[in-house]
């Protein structure tokens, strides 16, 4: 099976504005919120994967399947879990690059088990959410700079992974964030 094209765009700016597609006003968010709102998320994902008969199925031959982006939300998660873990124990770390289209062929996302990544997602998330709600205030400026060079406190670096865990329950569901 052919992959999607590469997504090349800057995404940063959904720090800072509305997202047309998804609705998302990740900028506007607090860290309570994002703990709230990636929890719920994470629950979404977990339905989508054990309930529909189609997870598996693209719904055109270069669009990922409910199961391609359940898996690179998993890894999202994973990713974002260790890099939040580097932002609070070192200074300014620098975050070498992750090329989710090169993961997704070779994590096979396209052939595993929608179960199997919706466990992944629960048990990921979870502790995630427990590391976000267990930030202190004083943390939430903390730095990291990801390797194309883009900037993050802690607190954008979390309004930008929000955003991309709705803004892929959108590509799934057609439905915006405030919905």
């Amino acid at each position: 099976m052919e992959p999607p094209p590469k997504d090349t765009k800057d995404w940063t700016w959904t720090t800072r504005i509305r997202c047309p597609d998804c609705g998302l006003e990740a900028g506007e968010l607090d860290i309570a919120e994002i703990a709230d709102r990636t929890e719920a998320a994470a629950a979404e994902w977990v339905q989508i994967l054990t309930q529909s008969p189609a997870a598996d199925r693209r719904p055109e031959p270069l669009v990922w399947s409910p199961l391609e982006y359940g898996a690179h939300v998993r890894d999202v998660l994973e990713l974002y879990d260790a890099r939040l873990v580097l932002m609070l124990v070192e200074d300014n770390p620098s975050f070498r690059n992750w090329d989710q289209d090169e993961a997704a062929i070779t994590g096979g996302y396209v052939s595993l088990d929608p179960d199997a990544v919706a466990a992944d997602i629960a048990r990921v998330a979870e502790t995630f959410v427990g590391r976000v709600r267990a930030l202190e205030e004083s943390q939430t400026d903390r730095r990291g700079t990801r390797s194309d060079g883009a900037e993050f406190t802690v607190r954008t670096f979390l309004q930008y992974f929000l955003h991309d865990l709705v803004h892929h329950l959108w590509d799934v569901t057609g439905q915006q964030a405030e919905a």
